[in-house]
């Protein structure tokens, strides 16, 4: 729990640029799939007791509120996907690191391509 406190109250004092932000929203990214993950194994429990718990646990989703937090899921995912690789690719290969800044910004507009796209689905049954 300190090294969490630590790190959120730190991620806004350090000047680390490009890198300092792709580190945080990493790791925000990775505990909001953690969460989606710990609803879905209890989502999934719920067939146990019954079609009409689960059933009613799946018209829960459809609600406006559940779509906006679907939103943050994609994007969660695909920005955790994104930066994984980059992190991979800079560990295999370390004379990219001087281009890190770069590779950011790159990895921020092909997540924003696929991720506009997917918002667009998701929300869009809310404004119909």
């Amino acid at each position: 729990m300190e090294s969490v406190l630590y790190a959120i109250t730190n991620v806004f004092r350090y000047r680390g640029r490009e890198g300092q932000w792709a580190w945080a929203l990493h790791r925000v990214s990775g505990l909001g799939v953690m969460l989606f993950l710990l609803l879905h194994v209890t989502d999934i429990f719920l067939i146990s007791l019954g079609s009409d718990v689960f059933d009613a646990a799946l018209f829960l989703y459809k609600a406006p509120p559940f779509r906006v937090m679907e939103t943050f899921l994609i994007f969660g995912l695909l920005f955790h996907a994104a930066n994984g690789m980059r992190i991979i690719v800079l560990d295999f290969s370390p004379r990219l690191w001087r281009y890190q800044h770069i590779i950011v910004w790159v990895e921020a507009v092909v997540v924003a391509i696929v991720f506009i796209p997917s918002a667009y689905v998701t929300l869009a049954p809310i404004f119909r």
